[in-house]
């Protein structure tokens, strides 16, 4: 093959630049060229880029050992599993290597779940529309984007998409072979939608009284990115099973599902497995990360003011540009919806040193790291302010 010739699969539409160098919220590409960093590797480095713990921790770890397999103890997995357990609901963890991995094993656990308890008719979940669960086949088929699974026929059945935020809508869904309800708490793909006040505990509400499991997909929303360790925290709901990806590791692959012992003890050795799952390296890095967050004056601490202020200047935005429709947001994650296409303002971003993307078609979506400061958020909002001048 010629060497002009990118021997890449064609999967990703790339935007033209190649960076080389991070840190903190600032990234810089092969020519010098600095950028600010306002998505953030889509919200896996929620520390930013290079953070020094989690350097420290990771080339500390590569001198010792990267990887063994899961037929081994692996120590620091025992810990990270320790120290999520007690942040969280959940008494038991499985891990993997992305958020894909993660509902695929929540999907799986659903399913033995059911099984194991006398009701192996039951196998169908209930997503919402516009959902995204990930890239695999069965986690297209759960998502609720025909975009995404569009040349992909046929997919896995036992998936049925219903409005989100629409109690309603899910109660009249469930039938006899019902198992269980899949969301996110807040829809990132969709554009970060935010549900009415009352939505989880309603679907807590349905699943307890038809004998279903509750799993909130928290690749996205989890890891302090709304201000809380976990977003169903705003709402006071215990799930029975949880996901995570995206900034567990700070910017590495790692996906974990957690569950409640009474769910989590359908797996059993040999019903699911992972070859690089939480191996030493990663492992390494996610307790560094978790130390950042949650350690004494941590970083979660300052992310709903952080999000507060950012979100109040956005709101400026709308104000002062007819073609911001909405501004939507918790923590540090936000969206900014236009009345025209959102691709064509992310590109002048990206003309202009800043990163963000289109979400939806419409949506601008906004995930600056969990460092991110306020002369930071102010420099975004002057981009985005010149932008949206330039441009409608």
């Amino acid at each position: 093959m010629p060497e002009t010739i990118n021997p890449l699969m064609s999967t990703y539409g790339r935007y033209p630049v190649a960076f080389v160098r991070g840190e903190g919220c600032r990234l810089w590409d092969d020519h010098g060229g600095e950028y600010l960093d306002f998505l953030a590797g889509i919200g896996s480095n929620s520390l930013g880029h290079c953070p020094a713990p989690v350097v420290e921790a990771l080339t500390g770890q590569a001198r010792q050992l990267m990887h063994t397999s899961n037929l081994y103890r692996i120590p620091l997995q025992e810990e990270l599993a320790r120290r999520l357990v007690k942040s969280s609901f959940a008494d038991r963890v499985f891990f993997s290597n992305s958020g894909s991995d993660a509902n695929e094993a929540a999907i799986k656990l659903v399913r033995k779940f059911m099984k194991d308890t006398g009701r192996p008719g039951r196998f169908e979940i209930l997503t919402a529309h516009n959902s995204f669960h990930g890239r695999t086949l069965a986690t297209l088929a759960a998502s609720g984007q025909e975009k995404v699974q569009r040349g992909y026929d046929p997919l896995p059945t036992g998936f049925r998409c219903v409005p989100y935020d629409d109690l309603a809508a899910m109660e009249r869904t469930i039938g006899p072979y019902t198992a269980g309800i899949m969301v996110e708490p807040i829809q990132g793909e969709a554009g970060v939608v935010i549900p009415r006040d009352g939505y989880l505990e309603g679907l807590r509400d349905l699943a307890d009284r038809h004998g279903l499991l509750l799993v909130l997909d928290e690749v996205q929303t989890g890891m302090g990115r709304t201000g809380r360790m976990w977003c169903h925290q705003w709402s006071g709901v215990t799930p029975d099973i949880m996901t995570l990806s995206k900034g567990v590791a700070s910017g590495l692959p790692m996906g974990v599902c957690l569950a409640s012992d009474r769910v989590a003890s359908s797996f059993t050795p040999g019903s699911h497995g992972s070859s690089f799952g939480g191996n030493p390296l990663v492992c390494a890095a996610a307790l560094a990360a978790l130390d950042m967050l949650e350690g004494p004056g941590g970083v979660l601490a300052e992310v709903s003011a952080k999000g507060a202020y950012f979100l109040e200047r956005l709101e400026q935005l709308r104000q002062r540009h007819r073609m911001v429709k909405a501004v939507r947001g918790r923590g540090l994650m936000l969206g900014l919806e236009l009345n025209a296409p959102a691709e064509d303002a992310a590109a002048i971003c990206l003309s202009r040193r800043l990163l963000v993307n289109s979400v939806m078609g419409t949506t601008l979506r906004l995930l600056p790291p969990l460092v991110v400061t306020r002369e930071e958020m102010e420099q975004a909002v002057g981009i985005l302010d010149g932008v949206l001048t330039d441009l409608f």
